[in-house]
C-alpha cells in the first residue's frame, strides 16, 4: 500500500521507499520521510497530497507519493 491509498487523518509507519532514483530517495530522507516513520495524510489533492511528517506539513506529487510504502 502507498500514500495514495492511504485514509485521510490515519497515521501509517512508513514501511519502504520504492525508487531507483537516488536524487528522490535524499530529498525524501531530508524531509524525514523513511523507513519506520510516522505519516500523516491530511488531504489528497488532484496531483498528489498533503501529508504530516515530524510535526511539519508537505504537499507531495502523486510520484512521491506512490515511492512511499506504508
Amino acid at each position: 500500500m502507498n500514500l495514495i491509498d492511504a485514509n485521510i487523518g490515519e497515521e501509517y509507519i512508513i514501511k519502504d521507499i520504492v525508487t531507483d532514483d537516488e536524487e528522490l530517495n535524499s530529498f525524501l530522507f531530508s524531509l524525514g520521510c523513511y523507513s519506520g516513520e510516522p505519516i500523516t495524510v491530511i488531504s489528497h489533492r488532484k496531483g498528489g497530497c498533503v501529508v504530516s511528517i515530524k510535526d511539519a506539513r508537505y504537499n507531495i506529487d502523486n510520484e512521491l507519493a506512490k515511492a512511499i510504502s506504508i
